[in-house]
């Protein structure tokens, strides 16, 4: 019995010694602002939630408003924007609790309530008309803001977009959080999350410390990770079919072909739906080709955006 007593002691010690060790609060934003804020006046009230909104380039320019993906910030197009600011106005924003975004304070983080928040935004800065562009599930909020607002849409870029089932993600279900992903509320170590981040890229060299650093900064803003779960919580895909083939802009597919997250086979499902979409490939590129192979992929999206439009019959 003492010997039992002696084991179940280790035991909680060994626990408590890896708890302590994973544990991972929050980093405070006097903190965070200084080093990925540009300016106080970037952060903006719309729709009832705190926004982080860079807003570069001309102003009289086409405009072009970016959204990242799940887990990312709008730090993830910077070499992109840097490129498309010399001749459009570039609006990037950090969705609602990502990155420097408060956490909505509705609770809300369905697509419905992203497209509400995208429409408040383009009201608030004066523009009746912009192109769009999105990344993974910032994808699916771009293509379903097409189909469900045509009218203001010039053109649309899709990376790696998310929308069609996956293993896991079933139409019109409500999805489970697994335990172990619920976790990093609580427990997300840099080291951890860097191993998580790899197989976004085709090439792991891509991840470098610095990189690795942001996300993990950007995911210890007060609040984020709390916000990250409850978007995973509350996506409950539909079959995108009937919103893809609303949309009228025209539409360019950027794609790794090596992508291992959303494959890059789904770009067909795509090209079949929207009526007169293109798609530019990238060997050797995984998941994020704006950040793995930004200066070939930004050649195209530009080429793109540049392009007159031509009306769909």
């Amino acid at each position: 019995m003492k010997r039992m007593s002696v084991v179940l002691i280790c035991i909680g010690v060994l626990l408590s010694a890896a708890l302590w060790w994973l544990w991972t609060p929050d980093k405070d934003r006097a903190v965070l602002e200084p080093e990925y804020l540009n300016a106080p006046s970037d952060m903006i009230d719309v729709a009832g939630t705190r926004l982080h909104v860079r807003d570069s380039g001309g102003k009289t320019a086409p405009a072009v408003i970016f959204l990242h993906g799940f887990g990312a910030s709008l730090h993830t197009w910077e070499p992109w924007a840097a490129d498309l600011a010399k001749d459009l106005r570039v609006i990037r924003i950090d969705l609602p609790g990502s990155g420097l975004s408060l956490p909505d304070p509705t609770g809300d983080y369905s697509d419905k309530r992203s497209l509400q928040i995208i429409n408040a935004l383009m009201d608030q800065l004066g523009l009746a008309r912009a192109s769009l562009i999105g990344h993974s599930i910032g994808g699916r909020i771009a293509w379903t803001f097409a189909g469900t607002h045509p009218s203001r849409i010039d053109k649309l870029v899709l990376v790696s977009p998310d929308g069609f089932a996956s293993p896991g993600f079933e139409y019109g279900k409500t999805p489970e959080v697994p335990p172990m992903v619920k976790l990093m509320r609580f427990a997300l170590p840099k080291g951890l999350l860097t191993m998580s981040l790899k197989p976004a890229f085709a090439n792991p060299e891509t991840m470098t410390d610095a990189l690795a650093t942001r996300y993990h900064d950007m995911m210890l803003a007060p609040g984020s990770r709390d916000a990250l779960l409850a978007r995973m919580a509350q996506t409950v895909l539909t079959d995108p079919l009937p919103i893809l083939k609303q949309i009228t802009a025209p539409t360019l597919l950027v794609w790794g072909e090596q992508d291992a997250m959303i494959p890059f086979a789904n770009s067909n499902d795509y090209l079949k739906a929207i009526k007169g979409a293109k798609l530019v490939s990238f060997k050797g590129v995984g998941h994020l080709p704006h950040e793995e192979a930004p200066a070939e992929s930004v050649g195209a999206v530009r080429d793109f955006l540049k392009m007159p439009a031509i009306a769909k019959p």
